[in-house]
């Protein structure tokens, strides 16, 4: 595909003309998002091209205050009537709304002034015909591993870029740009015990940092083929080790219950949890925004303010909440510069897989969770589940229709390793994770 419509002044421009907007029809405060992006999607199944999707988008969102009432409106029309309509609509909501004392811009002394190159940024000039060739390519590495591998759901190769521009009423204006691709494949295994599907994936700013179509493919045809003559187990408790790409979840489920609209709406299972325990003494986790080709990297988050790199967990300790300005206003605290989601987050190994294997002896490994069972409130957790049964350290064959439960806090507390087998392209690089007891629903 082509590149962008509008180049960053452009879009500097158009921000700049809805503040000052804002201003002339009476706004006392107003912050502006003006984004654009492009992308195509190709897949293709057995063979055949199944998808060929563009897409091409544009927008502008404002947000106006009147003293402590707040209206917001969008558009995707960046003409000069669309924008003076847009900030008009939000002046109309705000005035409807009720004033809230913690509403508002951040403090001035928070907002970004550094702007580093992340190295977000790296266009690719693939067109429809090679990716065709890269999707096929994948999907019949994946094909080709072994003659079990009976159908497809297909491969496919995404690319995209997109770039916005934030400014405020305080003065603020930043901009950023950055580009994301990815590449996938998932197929089916059959044998006389049944049919099994797997896939697997790669995803990075750079094409160049992709790993090979070859390698996606033969990896998603390895890990449906494993799963053949997937039995169940007894009901049991038993540790369980979750594979990295799934014991992401738990950590997205620690971010939710720390983040600050958890915390005051009080729907998280860990209030009050700063300078606490909330995890086993071997789990440490830092926020770092400023990883070059980072997947979450950024000078400043969704509202201007500077992002700062920081121990969030140490040695089990949480050290820090996830707080917008709002949410820190509500708590009573200071803002993190997490508005808008954490950063990346960087989980410290302590264990080789191999290691954590050995070390959950007798168990169960985790590859896959169904469901969405998690109480964010009570921490209650259950989740149906597929992956393997390992014994003295060894895997011995796949499991599947069996449910794996505890609570959150427990889980977090009974965590005795962590991997070094994090993927590369996720924005919280995580290993697998060792549990040392769950109970898991089987037969």
């Amino acid at each position: 595909m082509s590149e962008f419509s509008f180049n960053q002044q452009e879009l500097c421009d158009l921000a700049t003309q809805v503040l000052e907007q804002a201003a002339s029809q009476g706004a006392t405060a107003c912050d502006v998002d003006v984004s654009e992006g492009y992308g195509q999607n190709i897949s293709v199944r057995l063979g055949e091209v199944e998808t060929i999707e563009y897409n091409r988008d544009k927008g502008v969102g404002v947000t106006v205050y009147l003293g402590q009432q707040k209206g917001h409106a969008s558009s995707s029309d960046f003409s000069a009537a669309a924008i003076k309509d847009t900030v008009k609509a939000a002046l109309a909501i705000a005035r409807f709304t009720a004033a809230d004392s913690f509403a508002g811009l951040p403090d001035a002394d928070r907002l970004a002034t550094s702007f580093p190159d992340f190295d977000l940024y790296h266009p690719w000039d693939l067109s429809v015909e090679g990716a065709i060739a890269l999707a096929t390519e994948c999907e019949d590495a994946a094909r080709d591993v072994d003659a079990r591998i009976s159908n497809s759901e297909g491969a496919s190769v995404s690319t995209g870029a997109s770039r916005f521009v934030y400014a405020n009423s305080l003065g603020f204006m930043g901009a950023e740009c950055s580009s994301r691709y990815s590449l996938s494949a998932a197929v089916i295994a059959e044998d006389e015990s049944g049919m099994q599907r797997d896939y697997w994936y790669s995803s990075a700013r750079s094409y160049l940092d992709l790993d090979s179509a070859v390698a996606v493919g033969q990896r998603a045809g390895e890990r449906s083929l494993r799963r053949l003559g997937a039995r169940r187990v007894k009901t049991g408790e038993y540790p369980v080790l979750f594979e990295a790409p799934v014991a992401s979840g738990l950590i997205g489920a620690f971010v939710q219950a720390v983040s600050g609209s958890s915390l005051y709406r009080k729907s998280s299972f860990l209030p009050d949890s700063l300078g606490t325990s909330v995890f086993a003494p071997c789990v440490s986790i830092a926020e770092d925004p400023f990883l070059k080709k980072g997947m979450s990297s950024g000078a400043f988050d969704a509202e201007g303010v500077a992002t700062v790199a920081r121990d969030v967990v140490s040695q089990g300790v949480l050290n820090g909440y996830f707080l917008s300005s709002y949410s820190a206003r509500k708590l009573g605290m200071s803002t993190t510069g997490n508005a808008g989601g954490s950063h990346n987050l960087l989980v410290a190994s302590t264990h080789t897989f191999a290691q954590l294997l050995a070390e959950l002896g007798t168990g169960l490994f985790v590859t896959e969770l169904l469901g969405h069972g998690t109480n964010m409130v009570t921490g209650d957790y259950s989740r149906g589940a597929a992956g393997f049964w390992v014994e003295n350290g060894v895997i011995q064959y796949a499991v599947e229709e069996i449910t794996i439960a505890g609570n959150l806090r427990d889980i977090f507390k009974d965590i005795v390793g962590i991997g070094d087998d994090s993927q590369r392209w996720s924005s919280r690089k995580v290993g697998s994770i060792l549990v040392s007891k769950m109970t898991v629903a089987g037969e």
